[in-house]
């Protein structure tokens, strides 16, 4: 059976959802490694917590709703080498924010007063910046042949591209299993023991200075970006691939502030929902909330089981694989865009992907709503005068 055929249920855990769950993990994995590597960030109570935060948003939202890492404040954090408690600190900053905006209700004012095309923009710029992403990492492995290269990822990509040669098997799991073969035959230490045991320490969140450069360099360029793609564009986007049981802004604002008050404090990454995430899910079978029930249980698990050798699996998962997983998520997420046939509205869409892309998500949404106001400005006044015009020569 067609995974568009399947009825539509609030949960389903079998093969195609397990599947999908996976579709996300070309952002979640190298955003994660990062920041453990390069910043400090804990790997256990990371995985242990965003585990606990999938269940709960399966069980919440009854849609793949994906929990991913703030990807402003990462980005920051591995570029500049944030310490720890400056990313929980901006996490937490960041959740209290957006709760806010979900508990007055200032969310749903914002949801309903972007335009269409500008979301839709929005989703543009991040398919393509997913997709750019995702051919970075192919070409970042400089091999052509081997166990990480362009050949596995071109292998990869004809599986997932081929619906009869995997029409028994879902294609994310194909792929995901190739990845793992890949993983070990490169690297057969692994397969030795694995090292059983939580490392969790609570981190320290005491030092004013902390909170000064967690709120300037990872909180204030974040709190655009997760009410916009996190909260508006990943409403919009569910409503477009779920109609019946799409997700409200105030419930996902919420969620996201409530998320991040929790998990941060323990020592958590920040976490959020976003658009690509649930494109990628999508994309590779996921349509009910068991998924990311099933990605929660599954990172407890590893958690659980795998403990301190945890690290080396995701630092040598094949970048080729993940890759190839994130391009075709950008793909999924950019195709949404389709909708948007009149010429001023693809205008408006094309305008503020591009100021995403060339600068920023921020810059680009101003952009796109002002040029909006404008153009709508420009067809009302026109399509005035073309009246007073008609009314003159009746």
């Amino acid at each position: 059976m067609n995974n568009q055929q399947l009825p539509e249920r609030d949960f389903r855990f079998d093969r195609r959802e397990f599947a999908g769950s996976l579709g996300d993990l070309g952002t979640f994995i190298p955003l994660l490694v990062g920041m453990v590597k390069t910043c400090g960030l804990q790997l256990c109570p990371t995985l242990l917590l965003s585990g606990i935060a999938n269940i709960i948003t399966g069980w919440l939202f009854r849609i793949p709703m994906p929990i991913q890492p703030m990807k402003a404040i990462a980005a920051v954090a591995i570029a500049e080498g944030l310490t720890e408690s400056q990313i929980l600190t901006a996490g937490i900053l960041t959740g209290g924010v957006v709760f806010i905006f979900g508990i007055s209700g200032l969310i749903d004012w914002i949801n309903k007063a972007i335009p269409k095309s500008v979301i839709r923009g929005l989703q543009l710029a991040l398919g393509i910046k997913l997709f750019i992403a995702g051919t970075n990492m192919i070409i970042s492995t400089h091999a052509w042949v081997g166990w990480d290269s362009a050949v596995l990822a071109l292998v990869c990509g004809v599986v997932i591209l081929s619906e009869k040669l995997t029409s028994q098997l879902p294609r994310a799991l194909i792929v995901f299993t190739i990845g793992v073969i890949a993983l070990l035959l490169s690297n057969p230490d692994l397969l030795t023991a694995p090292r059983l045991g939580l490392s969790w320490h609570w981190p320290d969140l005491g030092q004013r200075s902390d909170w000064l450069k967690g709120f300037w360099a990872g909180a204030l360029p974040q709190i655009p970006l997760t009410t916009l793609n996190s909260v508006v564009s990943v409403c919009a986007l569910s409503a477009d691939l779920f109609p019946r049981k799409y997700a409200q802004p105030k419930r996902v604002a919420m969620s996201v502030g409530l998320f991040n008050l929790a998990i941060c404090p323990l020592g958590g990454m920040p976490v959020c929902h976003g658009a690509g995430g649930l494109a990628a899910q999508y994309r590779f079978g996921a349509r009910t909330g068991g998924s990311v029930v099933m990605l929660g249980l599954c990172k407890i698990g590893l958690v659980l089981w795998l403990g301190g050798s945890l690290l080396a699996w995701l630092t040598h998962f094949p970048q080729s694989v993940l890759g190839v997983m994130l391009m075709f998520s950008g793909f999924e997420l950019a195709k949404v865009c389709r909708d948007q046939r009149l010429r001023t509205d693809i205008t408006v869409m094309l305008t503020t992907a591009a100021v995403c892309i060339l600068l920023s998500t921020s810059v680009g949404f101003a952009v796109g709503l002002l040029f909006s106001v404008l153009l709508m400005k420009v067809w009302t006044q026109t399509r005035g005068r073309s009246s007073d015009n008609n009314h003159q020569a009746g």
